[in-house]
């Protein structure tokens, strides 16, 4: 009668390719599921860039537009007795180095906006929201508009701009009446920031006792907007876990929202009309004069242990992209 069966050499050399098998296909799952959260790592970077600059483009293309072609000339009647306001002179453009202060956030680790982190760079835009409103009416001793149509778009105490070919003009707004589409913008009539003349003209002046500003008539169709007032920073977001920070944006409201988790990082460089180099913000950097933006922004993976280099930041994937800017209002 034949013997049946495995030998214990036949058997153990039996298990230990089973071992090899199992080991083989157990380390191709691993190594799948590595690339997966790698590629999903990567995408996840690579979407938050394009949301970033889509967002931050906006804002950047917009800077120093009023709505007329006023070449800079802006009568700004808004004052504050308890010091001013970040976005309450009209500047356009102006940028922050890393270990410069930012008028508009703080540098820290607390709630917005006082969680900027230092060694990014900040920027404050300015311009105006929307296509605006069409002015019919201007009884500049009544100090009134009377706009095209009522809107929803204005409200009493928005800060607005108007504007025609020879200037613009910033103010606040002491009473709207939709049902006559008038808008409002008498004298020390509010809380902090008010009007400190209802004249409107170019130049302003308020900072000298008894001015009372100069007339001016906006005529018809001069345009009426709300003024837009931003400033875009990387702060703290209070997520550890996640990297912390992230790329935020505070209005002229007050309030800062997170656009971007993942961004650690922001470089700003500018460029002036007649200049072929880019440089960083600097005391005699004319901003009047700043046509271009080069924003670099680097970016981590919200995972981490997705980089062969675990040790370094918890081996979170880092990639920087750059994109240059131009403002519409500034370019030939």
């Amino acid at each position: 009668m034949s013997e049946r069966g495995f030998t214990l050499v036949e058997l153990m050399i039996s298990m230990v390719l089973g071992l090899v098998i199992i080991g083989g296909a157990t380390g191709v799952i691993l190594a799948n599921r590595q690339s997966y959260r790698a590629n999903e790592g990567l995408s996840q970077i690579q979407e938050s860039a394009r949301t970033a600059f889509e967002l931050l483009a906006r804002d950047v293309r917009q800077a120093g537009v009023t709505g007329c072609d006023s070449n800079g000339r802006v009568a700004n009647v808004l004052r504050s007795d308890s010091g001013a306001l970040w976005w309450q002179d009209w500047f356009g453009i102006r940028g922050f180095e890393g270990t410069e202060e930012d008028s508009a956030v703080e540098f820290g680790a607390g709630a917005p906006p006082a969680n900027r982190i230092e060694g990014t760079d900040s920027i404050q835009l300015q311009g105006i929201e929307g296509t605006g409103l069409t002015v019919v009416q201007h009884v500049a001793t009544s100090a009134n508009f009377k706009i095209n149509v009522p809107s929803t778009a204005i409200a009493k105490n928005d800060i607005v701009m108007v504007c025609d070919f020879d200037h613009a003009a910033i103010f606040k707004i002491t009473n709207y009446n939709s049902a006559n589409s008038t808008v409002v913008h008498n004298p020390k009539e509010s809380t902090d920031p008010y009007n400190c003349s209802k004249g409107l003209g170019y130049p302003v002046d308020c900072d000298t006792p008894g001015a009372v500003g100069n007339d001016y008539t906006y005529g018809p169709n001069s345009q009426l907007s709300r003024l837009k007032a931003v400033d875009w920073y990387i702060g703290d977001n209070q997520r550890p876990a996640e990297g912390g920070r992230s790329l935020f944006r505070r209005s002229l409201s007050g309030a800062a929202e997170e656009i971007v988790a993942g961004v650690a990082d922001m470089q700003i460089s500018y460029r002036e009309a007649g200049e072929t180099e880019f440089g960083p913000a600097a005391p005699d950097t004319v901003w009047s004069n700043v046509n271009a933006v080069m924003i670099t922004l680097t970016l981590n993976s919200v995972d981490a242990r997705l980089s062969t280099n675990a040790s370094e930041n918890s081996g979170r994937l880092e990639r920087s992209f750059t994109n240059i800017i131009t403002l519409r209002n500034r370019v030939p």
